[in-house]
């Protein structure tokens, strides 16, 4: 069994699915825009989409289920689908289970939530109190005062936090899954001897590292990431602990939806200018025949009023990740566009020993392109 990435054609929001070689399935985010199957809609039914792909394998659910933040394009409906351990009234035999939950902080402190966000935070408060089937990403002294309010420790509940720097426990590259898990954000850092900075207020990013033989394929997910938080990242990662290693990439599921403001603060007529520490991790980090995808609408026309719009996804972005994906020999995928505006599909990656294949089909022919075109995606 090879692992892939699936990412889906949800509109401008995200949801992707990881199949690991083990046969374990790590979902990060579920938006579901479409949950009638409007026929007349381009977006998929994420729901029935996710069923399909359990059921071939006979299961109820997901060995993860990550939610990288708590924008609704990054939780629409999930508790229309999924099973939630803190209230019978989502608990039904057609619903997903979930074995591990993966939150940032935000999702256990954050206040004056509403609506779904504050249903998954009722979730992930409920398995922290449990002590089990949760993994929160955090600075474990952050949490330290909302656990004691709940009468609990933050020793007692130390096991199920990961910090920024950390590999998420349980996966490694020589065990069965043949992955890890490198967290980025929410992270701390010293701006001094006596100031620390907390940004727990951050998204889920991380690398993922696939090993198959002697072939490491890396992907970066970096949820909704402005261009400061990358530039932060960057000083954290490499400047501060040396560590440039887990920044490169093959694949950068790229932030915000193709916005501007995750490469620089300016959008541009053309094409957004990076900020110096993103040009260098889009540019010096990036592997042989990279690939970033956007998970957004289609990429609006020059001159349209879609183009004036000041939400994602922006033409300037796009621009500077094409010329940036070409100087990798690479490509830019975005999920709304493939294999047409029209009726686009999921996008497909096979990671395997030859690295990341990139499906050039729709997903019913893409384990045979797979498999017949190595090199075709990233190295």
């Amino acid at each position: 069994m090879t692992a892939t990435l699936t990412c889906y054609n949800v509109g401008t929001a995200d949801s992707s699915l990881i199949e690991l070689v083990s046969g374990w399935k790590v979902l990060i985010d579920y938006a579901n825009y479409n949950p009638d199957s409007d026929p007349s809609e381009s977006r998929i039914n994420l729901e029935v989409e996710l069923r399909n792909n359990l059921r071939k394998d006979g299961r109820k659910g997901f060995n993860v289920v990550a939610f990288t933040h708590l924008d609704d394009d990054h939780i629409h409906g999930f508790s229309d689908a999924f099973w939630l351990d803190h209230a019978k009234a989502y608990q039904d035999n057609d619903r997903f289970k979930i074995d591990e939950l993966w939150v940032p902080a935000a999702a256990i402190t954050e206040e004056g939530l509403k609506g779904e966000a504050r249903i998954l935070r009722a979730e992930a408060r409920h398995r922290l109190k449990q002590g089990k089937g949760i993994r929160v990403f955090s600075r474990p002294e952050h949490l330290k005062a909302w656990l004691e309010s709940e009468g609990l420790t933050l020793e007692s509940r130390r096991h199920l936090i990961t910090d920024a720097g950390q590999t998420v426990p349980g996966f490694t590259l020589t065990g069965n899954h043949q992955v890890e898990f490198f967290i980025h954000s929410p992270f701390a850092w010293r701006q001094d001897e006596s100031t620390l900075i907390d940004r727990n207020e951050c998204s889920l990013c991380f690398q993922a590292v696939f090993q198959e033989g002697a072939q490491q394929t890396k992907v970066l997910f970096m949820a909704d990431t402005t261009h400061e938080m990358l530039n932060e990242m960057v000083i954290v990662t490499r400047d501060r602990h040396k560590r440039p290693e887990r920044l490169e990439w093959d694949i950068y599921k790229s932030p915000h939806h193709s916005s501007y403001l995750s490469v620089g603060p300016d959008k541009g007529v053309d094409e957004t200018k990076p900020i110096p520490n993103v040009k260098w991790l889009l540019e010096t980090q990036r592997r042989a025949s990279c690939l970033i995808i956007s998970s957004c609408d289609a990429i609006p026309l020059k001159g349209t009023a879609e183009d004036e719009d000041a939400y994602p996804p922006h033409r300037q972005a796009h621009n500077y990740y094409k010329k940036t994906a070409a100087g990798g020999d690479g490509e830019v995928r975005v999920t709304m566009e493939f294999p047409n505006k029209i009726k686009p599909k999921p996008t497909i990656v096979t990671i395997n020993s030859w690295g990341a294949t990139l499906s050039k089909s729709t997903p019913a022919a893409a384990a045979a392109i797979a498999a017949a075109a190595p090199r075709a995606g990233c190295k």
